[in-house]
């Protein structure tokens, strides 16, 4: 007899019946235990009469994996495991819900649920034209406190305060839309430039890239002492103008895609392919990180302050960026529209365009130095 489905669309496979009816629950902590979790999901939707509503509770089942922080929670039905989706971002034992589908789940995804659940701010931010960039934040600052910064101005729909590996260490930005969408505006332009801690805050539309009349760098900043803002996101001046061929990319690539030469030779080349479709390119760079000796790192503190060091010196030289400069300006306005919010590697493409004269750091003319044709061995 073939598995029923429930309306899935995903044949009669036993295990992708299965994973329809399950969900991925990241970031739990170790005070969470199967059967907590299955009383709590139980209790909430039928309080709040999320799922099918068949008699008996909704979850048959839950596996913790406490060494890698996540569990499995198993639903009677596909469409119990879809309505508990709306639950991504409540709040259980002290921290949020990341909820999401299993990595080969077969059936028909939605990204945003159909229902939302008042109070409950998603961790999953969908691109669109409503997506907002927050960078500059202090990185002892945790996601309730940025969450209580952000609700000043309205209810959040969705927040995710970017860390490192999924659950380690703010990297000091975050992505967030909120319900009401008309607020979005007055939260962008009284929230950008604002002092918090011993930083400024950079806040834009995460889809769209530096528009006519944006604001510039916040004027008179020591950005030297501000590592981690993301400083050429709004580059100083009109970048609308017709000298502005230069598309910077942020959010695309990571320092560890960049060490292997092959993988660097393949990255570079996929990247030129597909800038090239919105007009020539002239000159393509992605800094590469310096060479590190993992073996004079001391354990504590002073290798710590080792590596935090040996970060600095990538960030200041670009690394983490993609600067494409195109023949002309229209190619990097083309390239700017269709690349822009786009996904790449699981990571939402931050851009914006440049002038030559653009101030940002490190310098363009330092970006775009001659270099041999082949690609740029690893700085010692």
């Amino acid at each position: 007899m073939p598995v029923q489905t429930f309306g899935m669309g995903i044949g009669s496979n036993p295990n992708l019946s299965r994973q329809s009816r399950r969900l991925y629950i990241g970031s739990i902590t170790p005070d969470v235990n199967e059967q907590n979790l299955a009383d709590f999901f139980n209790e909430k939707m039928i309080e709040m009469s999320i799922g099918t509503g068949a008699p008996g509770n909704p979850v048959l089942a839950v596996q913790c994996n406490y060494e890698k922080n996540y569990a499995f929670v198993e639903f009677r039905s596909a469409e119990d495991a879809t309505a508990a989706m709306a639950f991504d971002g409540i709040i259980f034992i002290n921290g949020p819900l990341k909820i999401r589908r299993p990595k080969d789940y077969g059936g028909v995804d939605m990204s945003a649920p159909s229902v939302h659940v008042p109070g409950v701010v998603s961790t999953n931010v969908p691109d669109s034209i409503n997506k907002v960039f927050v960078g500059g934040l202090p990185a002892y600052l945790n996601e309730e406190q940025v969450m209580e910064l952000l609700k000043s101005f309205g209810e959040l729909k969705a927040f995710n305060l970017v860390r490192e590996n999924g659950n380690g260490p703010s990297k000091g930005f975050a992505f967030f839309e909120y319900v009401d969408n008309s607020v979005t505006d007055v939260a962008i332009q009284s929230l950008n430039g604002m002092e918090l801690g011993d930083r400024y805050l950079v806040v834009q539309r995460a889809s769209v890239g530096a528009k006519p009349g944006t604001p510039g760098m916040i004027p008179n900043l020591p950005y030297d002492q501000f590592p981690e803002i993301p400083r050429p996101i709004m580059p100083a001046g009109d970048s609308s103008g017709a000298d502005a061929r230069i598309l910077l990319m942020l959010n695309m690539v990571t320092p560890d895609d960049l060490t292997d030469d092959n993988e660097y030779g393949d990255l570079y080349d996929d990247v030129k392919e597909e800038c090239s479709k919105y007009g020539p390119v002239e000159d393509l760079r992605i800094p590469r990180p310096v060479k590190k000796d993992k073996s004079k790192w001391a354990a504590g503190e002073p290798g710590q302050q080792t590596a935090m060091d040996a970060i600095r010196v990538d960030e200041a030289s670009g690394v983490g960026r993609v600067y494409v400069k195109y023949v002309d300006a229209a190619g990097a306005q083309a390239g700017l529209k269709a690349l822009a919010g786009r996904s790449f590697a699981g990571r939402s493409i931050i851009a914006t365009v440049l002038s030559e004269d653009s101030q940002t750091t490190p310098p363009l003319h330092l970006i775009f130095a001659p270099q041999p044709d082949a690609p740029p061995p690893l700085p010692e």
